[in-house]
């Protein structure tokens, strides 16, 4: 049994496994957004917090450890310049998992992961220039509609003596 391990398997060796998510991470990293299987996308999102995390430290010895994961140097210089000062004021959750439908070739469930935008640039939910909608507009609208449905109706059926 697997209790209270982590990681997923994915029907590879370890090493295939490692190379198979260094290489998702990198890319991940390099163009800010891959397409790849929900389980891939699950297991890749811990990977790319831990290497986001190493460039929030900043030091030499993270910026070391970085380069033994993600496998091009422009990547980590991009981690460590770029994206690390994005989430400065995040504690996790960098990656957004969107479900994308199905592989045309065997049915896989297919995801996006994407870096999540800068705290400060849009969230997720509405548009950055849509207005958003309160509460109380919609109550009204309800309380208003109900007032109308209130008035008296007079029933088809002829009351009994």
């Amino acid at each position: 049994m697997r209790h209270l391990k982590s990681g997923r398997k994915l029907n590879r060796s370890p090493s295939h496994r490692r190379a198979l998510m260094r290489n998702l991470v990198t890319s991940l990293f390099r163009h800010e957004r891959i397409q790849t299987t929900d389980p891939k996308a699950k297991e890749l999102r811990s990977w790319a917090d831990r290497v986001i995390g190493l460039g929030k430290q900043g030091t030499l010895h993270a910026r070391r450890q970085a380069l033994g994961i993600v496998q091009d140097e422009a990547v980590v210089h991009k981690v460590f310049d770029s994206l690390a000062p994005r989430y400065k004021d995040r504690l996790g959750g960098y990656t957004r998992i969107v479900k994308v439908g199905w592989r045309h070739g065997d049915r896989a469930p297919l995801s996006m992961v994407e870096l999540m935008p800068a705290d400060g640039a849009g969230k997720a939910g509405a548009p950055s220039g849509a207005k958003k909608r309160g509460r109380r507009p919609a109550q009204k609208e309800k309380e208003g509609a109900a007032k109308k449905k209130s008035a008296p109706r007079q029933s088809a059926k002829k009351a009994r003596p």
